[in-house]
């Protein structure tokens, strides 16, 4: 019997980039005789992302994709939260729409679960010879402290806590009571997986093909330090 992933598209006014990344989740020929499903949760866009997914699913209609949306705007995390709900596969992989995570690295990230040796897979953008657009200074510097920050409580020796490319067994991931509905997403999910008792990480490198802010890049410097506050919060004081 076929095993399934589930890919997990949190959309917020991505209209510009959605059909091009739908396009190549779509492409993928996933190893291992696992299909695939889409779910595809809408925050609450402004702009006309609703319209252009709904073409979609009319245009792609043998494809599994199911699509759902916010009445008001939530945040990313809320919008994983419900995907997550949502999600009937084996497996759970997060999928941002902006084309800076290249959904051909799937089968990297389903190689070590299905070979048995793995529970959770993050793909890092600091690891392996894969393109990796060179922008922010100050972004590596940051996302470098809040991963050894994290690694800290969870005695994890990840290389890129704050990577999008994370996947689960969909039992582990649905186990969870999570809680931030913004980019506090990353070092909750990561503090309360660690506790998973005998749970086992793994890490594989991933190209990065990231946006500039005039492209759409949408993180800052307040998520930054609620992702500070985060990851005291859940290894400290909110460990359920």
């Amino acid at each position: 019997m076929s095993k399934k992933l589930s890919i997990i598209i949190p959309v917020y006014n991505e209209a510009a980039t959605v059909s091009q990344l739908l396009d190549k989740v779509v492409a993928v020929n996933l190893d291992f005789n696992i299909e695939k499903e889409m779910i595809i949760v809408n925050d609450a866009s402004t702009d006309n992302t609703v319209e252009v997914i709904e073409q979609y699913q009319v245009n792609h209609a043998n494809n599994n994709i199911f699509f759902t949306s916010h009445k008001k705007n939530r945040g990313k995390g809320a919008a994983l939260h419900t995907g997550i709900n949502l999600a009937k596969g084996d497996f759970v992989v997060i999928q941002d729409a902006d084309l800076e995570y290249d959904p051909n690295e799937y089968n990297s990230m389903l190689k070590p679960v299905v070979d048995g040796y793995a529970d959770v897979v993050y793909g890092s953008r600091f690891k392996g010879s894969n393109p990796h657009r060179i922008l922010f200074f100050w972004h590596s510097i940051g996302n470098g402290f809040l991963t050894f920050l994290s690694n800290m409580f969870t005695n994890l020796n990840l290389t890129d806590m704050e990577t999008c490319y994370k996947l689960f067994k969909r039992e582990h991931i649905q186990s969870l009571n999570l809680k931030e509905k913004r980019f506090g997403f990353e070092p909750e999910v990561t503090a309360k997986i660690s506790r998973i008792p005998d749970i086992r990480i793994y890490e594989v490198g991933i190209s990065y093909y990231g946006r500039s802010y005039h492209e759409g890049k949408k993180i800052n410097w307040q998520d930054g330090l609620r992702a500070i506050y985060c990851i005291f919060k859940y290894n400290l004081f909110s460990r359920k």
